[in-house]
């Protein structure tokens, strides 16, 4: 009998929190190291208050993962394989780049208004994949776990969106 292609291209509710974990490790990585290399005091402030967000939603996120692994504990190891492909193709180092990577420098921010518009890239970036993992997903449960994430994103979006403004008003 074939594969049900539909169905092996879906993700079970523990993949859905492992990629979204994933995510927000990326986030809280970036919006730490750019909450300490900051110049302006406000633009420390959201990065270290986007931070401790992602510090929060990392927490909860591993808390349900947590809840969910006894239950697939007897699953099929290709489930997890699922989940790491994604994440080591589509997203790690693809949403939150760390800045100076390519030259050696990594973690390195030139300034607070690239570490702003990397933000505010990063979170667009994020966005999009969240968007097209919804759309193409067929179970409800697990779409609900990026949705979730979603408005968040969107949320820090609109934030460092706000931030720009105000810096570019200076």
């Amino acid at each position: 009998m074939a594969p049900n292609k539909e169905h092996s291209n879906s993700f079970q509710c523990i993949d859905a929190l492992e990629v979204s974990l994933s995510i927000e490790k990326q986030g809280f990585v970036y919006y730490d190291k750019a909450a300490k290399s900051a110049v302006d005091p406000r633009v420390r402030a959201i990065f270290s208050r986007l931070a401790n967000e992602e510090k929060e939603h990392m927490q909860s996120l591993q808390n349900k993962a947590r809840f969910l692994q006894p239950a697939v504990t007897n699953k099929s190891i290709s489930r997890k394989s699922r989940a790491e492909d994604f994440i080591n193709n589509e997203l790690e180092g693809k949403v939150f780049p760390i800045p100076g990577y390519e030259e050696g420098k990594a973690g390195e921010v030139v300034s607070d208004l690239e570490a702003i518009n990397i933000g505010i890239e990063a979170e667009k970036r994020s966005i999009e994949v969240l968007t097209r993992l919804i759309a193409d997903e067929k179970k409800m449960d697990v779409r609900m776990i990026f949705n979730h994430l979603l408005a968040e994103e969107r949320t820090h979006l609109a934030a460092l969106e706000e931030l720009k403004q105000d810096w570019d008003r200076k």
